[in-house]
């Protein structure tokens, strides 16, 4: 039986993997792994709500009130992840 190689991209065309300094990238570790944490929490709660049999116009609003608190509990981590990322951009010029 004929079969074709697995395509494989070239050695020279694959990308550069990021090492991050030992002191920054268990923080980015972990200000990521959070984020996908509530991000995971947040769309469990939403399907939970979106199959509510309740009214439209109030399940409305729980959902705005559930988009509103998940965006104020990820602001201060996505804060920190910018501050961080500007650490790194200033650590790789």
């Amino acid at each position: 039986m004929d079969r074709d190689p697995p395509h494989r991209t070239p050695v020279s065309d694959a990308p550069t993997p990021r090492i991050y300094s030992p002191e920054l990238q268990p923080l980015l570790q972990m200000l990521m792994s959070t984020l996908a944490d509530m991000d995971f929490e947040y769309e469990q709660d939403r399907s939970r709500m979106c199959v509510d049999p309740r009214d439209g116009t109030l399940k409305m609003r729980m959902l705005q009130k559930l988009q509103a608190r998940h965006q104020e509990r990820r602001r201060p981590y996505v804060e920190q992840l910018v501050q961080l990322q500007d650490r790194i951009s200033q650590a790789t010029q």
